[in-house]
């Protein structure tokens, strides 16, 4: 899935929310006030009202959104990541969000959405795909990129985010408690390289630049040696799955699958879709329904295509186990 909306550009249309000259000031004077305080009180210590590290990245869920969310974008840039945990370049994408997060020192804080646990906030924020990622400045809600990208683009964006906050609403966030527990983390200890860490690397590296084709290409370099590979299994499927919808038209996929029920590549369209989307029950049910009226060659393109569905989710995955039941049901 390739990076959209990797920019600031439509922001502009805030600055009615403040007048940009008047929100820079009050930043400046609320910067220089915590100065002084600071030079006052010797720099014995944070302030009173200091935040740990930790609480830059944490989890929101549809009860907690307006206090965690939007009443706090009043006072920092609040990024949202939306994921899920099937998700593989989601996997990549957020520790990279995390460690940029904890980088900005309260200039912004993430919260993390679980898609799979909050359909509600995914259908509000009108999310296609996944990862996708927005921020929320004093209420307002911006898109910033769904998808990969590479760590300095995302560095850029969230660097304007920052100084959007401050020049159009006075918001210059949090002051981090940097003598909190947790603050600073010993480095974790590395495991020895396995045989196909390399190419397994090159897989990742492919999906951070968007490069689906070359994603592809090293899972299966590493399947041709070590056809048992789990984590390339998993990350074949999933850059697979990505690559099929790339291009994809999101409405005319869904328009031919509602005309054409029983349309076997309009519905494996419309379930991969769906997969991206995080509507994993609607994506197994719609091909599980489609093979109960398809026969033959028909019937087993479908069935294949949910195999192949069931490996981006996993098969431990309760709801795998739940479509293999349908599945067995309808076929037996």
């Amino acid at each position: 899935m390739q990076p959209r909306n990797m920019s600031m550009s439509g922001v502009v249309d805030l600055a009615a929310v403040k007048a940009a000259g008047e929100a820079k000031a009050k930043a400046e004077q609320a910067r220089a006030e915590a100065a002084r305080q600071a030079a006052q009180g010797g720099g014995a210590g944070p302030a009173a009202d200091a935040v740990p590290p930790s609480a830059l990245v944490f989890d929101v869920d549809e009860a907690g959104f307006e206090r965690d969310v939007l009443q706090l974008s009043a006072e920092v840039p609040v990024v949202l990541d939306f994921w899920a945990e099937w998700c593989q370049p989601c996997k990549q994408l957020s520790p990279l969000l995390e460690r940029l997060t904890v980088e900005a020192n309260g200039r912004l804080v993430l919260a993390k959405v679980d898609v799979d646990a909050n359909q509600m906030l995914m259908q509000q924020f009108q999310i296609q795909g996944i990862p996708a990622v927005f921020a929320v400045v004093a209420g307002q809600v911006l898109p910033l990129f769904q998808g990969v990208a590479p760590e300095q683009q995302i560095r850029d964006t969230l660097a304007q985010l920052v100084q959007v906050a401050e020049e159009r609403f006075g918001i210059i966030g949090l002051e981090v408690d940097a003598n909190a527990e947790g603050a600073a983390e010993s480095a974790p200890v590395e495991a020895p390289a396995g045989p196909h860490d390399a190419l397994l690397e090159a897989a990742v590296v492919a999906l951070d630049a968007g490069d689906l084709g070359g994603a592809v290409q090293a899972y299966k370099n590493v399947l041709a040696d070590d056809p048992g590979n789990t984590e390339a299994k998993l990350g074949l499927a999933q850059a697979e799955l990505l690559a099929r919808v790339q291009h994809m038209n999101p409405q005319d996929v869904r328009a031919a699958a509602a005309e054409n029920p029983r349309d076997p590549a309009a519905q494996i369209a419309a379930a991969d879709l769906d997969l991206v989307g995080g509507h994993v029950e609607d994506a197994f049910g719609r091909l599980v329904d489609t093979v109960k009226v398809t026969f033959g060659d028909d019937r087993d393109a479908v069935r294949l295509r949910l195999l192949e569905l069931f490996e981006v989710i996993g098969a431990d995955d309760p709801r795998v186990t739940a479509a293999r039941t349908a599945l067995a049901r309808v076929l037996f």
